[in-house]
């Protein structure tokens, strides 16, 4: 299997993404629970078929993508294959040295933003970025991810009790941390808040780390282009997120900046994901019928305009 994704890597990027086009839709069609979720979390978000339809084609298209992102070789700049689009945003909350928390949604190419904010900032700014992650089951997809992710400025904690404090130092130290806040959370590190109007289990984490540490939060994704033309790298203001606000009503601030991010790309946004699933052992019954609005308090800021 490694030879075969290490083939793959060589490919050019327009080929993968014409051929994860085509496995996309096959998966699409092969799998009835697959498009059942697909099209009801389509439908929960509000939005016509048209808008989204090419999402099917994306979700493969991320996925053929993967082994140029991970096999590319650590002295291989990205280059012309990545432009920016409110960098200036990144360059100003690193002067703060007050830590910056990178939040996206699996919108677009998510796996480029890390990269190439490591390619562009980690060295100039002495702030690398950390990213949470989840290690592979199988030894040999562990070893090509680490191997993928362990770049020159971008550094990797495990999803447990040590990488949260490894987060933590990084942000009290200036540097940067990448998170995807839509992402159901493992048992009783959650909490239930509105995605697209319907409960959803979200992560307190992002919204602690902010408390915890005052760091800056920016939004960000990868846009992917057509044709294999490159990546855009979006970058946002993001929620002030206060230390007076519950969890509760950080959850619901920064769902609502993830929304803001994904319709302003609906089609590149991964709307197959189990994204309104109950956490995995977490023994609290079904998920409640309806989310209470958080207890009247100090704002946590404006959502950002459209852009997410």
């Amino acid at each position: 299997m490694f030879l075969l994704l290490r083939l793959l890597s060589k490919c050019p990027l327009r080929l993968l993404h014409a051929v994860g086009a085509m496995a996309g839709w096959l998966t699409f069609w092969a799998s009835p629970t697959y498009r059942r979720r697909y099209r009801a979390n389509v439908a929960q978000a509000g939005l016509a078929w048209s808008a989204v339809s090419d999402g099917v084609a994306a979700a493969g298209r991320m996925i053929a993508e993967l082994p140029w992102l991970w096999l590319r070789p650590p002295g291989t700049p990205l280059g012309e294959r990545v432009r920016w689009d409110g960098a200036e945003l990144i360059e100003q909350a690193l002067q703060d040295r007050r830590g910056l928390v990178l939040m996206t949604p699996h919108l677009a190419c998510f796996e480029i933003c890390a990269q190439a904010y490591a390619e562009r900032f980690a060295e100039s700014a002495n702030a690398p970025i950390t990213v949470l992650f989840r290690p592979a089951r199988q030894a040999w997809l562990r070893e090509v991810v680490d191997g993928s992710r362990g770049r020159p400025g971008l550094e990797t904690a495990p999803a447990n009790l040590a990488g949260v404090r490894q987060m933590i130092r990084a942000l009290r130290q200036g540097h940067t941390i990448g998170l995807l806040p839509d992402q159901v959370p493992p048992e009783g590190l959650g909490v239930w808040a509105p995605f697209f109007g319907h409960p959803a289990y979200t992560m307190t984490l992002a919204s602690r780390l902010l408390q915890q540490t005052g760091a800056r939060a920016l939004l960000i994704w990868g846009e992917r282009l057509e044709k294999g033309q490159g990546f855009v790298v979006h970058v946002r203001p993001g929620p002030e997120i206060g230390r007076e606000l519950t969890p509760e009503s950080a959850a619901l601030h920064i769902n609502r900046s993830m929304e803001e991010l994904i319709l302003q790309a609906p089609s590149q946004y991964l709307w197959g994901y189990h994204r309104y699933k109950q956490p995995r052992g977490l023994d609290i019954g079904a998920a409640p019928t309806a989310v209470p609005a958080p207890a009247a308090g100090p704002a946590a800021g404006p959502v950002v305009e459209s852009e997410r």
